[in-house]
């Protein structure tokens, strides 16, 4: 794939990288795998799973939220630039920049409206202010909404040790929300931090784009040198 990705070139990051790309790979393998499981149970024992199709929603919102801040990462984004080749240069510098503020600015949304409402579930404070956080509004005890549970998850046995924590206490049947809905604002802050990312590589000049440019044209290009052979 065409873009301006470059392998990590210090330690950590290529540990970040790795961890980034194996997660990805792990969620997908669990959903094959739950799938997988269900569909023989179903059909060769005329049984299932009852919390696969609901496990695999969830690892499947956890994969998408994921996979977008890697793909800003790695340039992987498509996008139309119709409009940014017909300027100089200089010009498709400045209109990077401007998108790239839109996308930090629609990530700072993103991620304030994801914090409020995973903070509902977690008993913890959301915020203020109605577009950008101003502050944390203040709690009392029946704004507590960590009892919530998902639907069909069973809650396993080593994860107990939340209940005193969080739940004063009480034992939990199912999951509770708060563990599968991290994904939001961990998500969208992940997000926030590869947009910044982005801005310092187009205003260093390693980058043009927050996009993948031509890759239809190199693709097209790559089947026809390989017709030629």
């Amino acid at each position: 794939m065409s873009g301006d990705h470059e392998r990590p070139d210090s330690g950590f990051g290529y540990v970040i990288d790795e961890l980034e790309k194996s997660a990805i790979a792990l969620i997908l393998g669990a959903m094959t795998l739950i799938t997988f499981i269900n569909v023989v149970l179903r059909y060769g024992f005329n049984t299932g799973l009852i919390w696969g199709l609901e496990a695999t929603s969830l690892l499947f919102a956890w994969l998408v939220v994921f996979g977008v801040s890697y793909a800003v990462k790695t340039t992987a984004n498509l996008g139309v630039d119709a409009v940014v080749n017909i300027v100089p240069p200089a010009g498709r510098r400045v209109l990077a920049l401007i998108a790239a503020g839109i996308c930090i600015a629609y990530a700072l949304l993103m991620l304030k409206g994801a914090w409020d409402y995973w903070a509902n579930f977690a008993n913890l404070p959301q915020t203020t202010g109605r577009w950008f956080p101003t502050g944390f509004e203040d709690m009392t005890r029946t704004s507590y909404r960590s009892w919530y549970e998902v639907i069909d998850i069973p809650m396993p046995e080593w994860l107990r040790f939340i209940e005193p924590w969080i739940n004063e206490g009480e034992a939990y049947e199912k999951i509770p929300r708060f563990i599968p809905y991290f994904i939001l604002p961990f998500g969208c802050l992940l997000l926030l931090f590869r947009f910044i990312q982005a801005t310092v590589r187009i205003v260093r000049g390693d980058s043009h784009s927050l996009i993948v440019s031509h890759e239809a044209e190199d693709a097209v290009e790559d089947v026809a040198h390989m017709n030629k052979d």
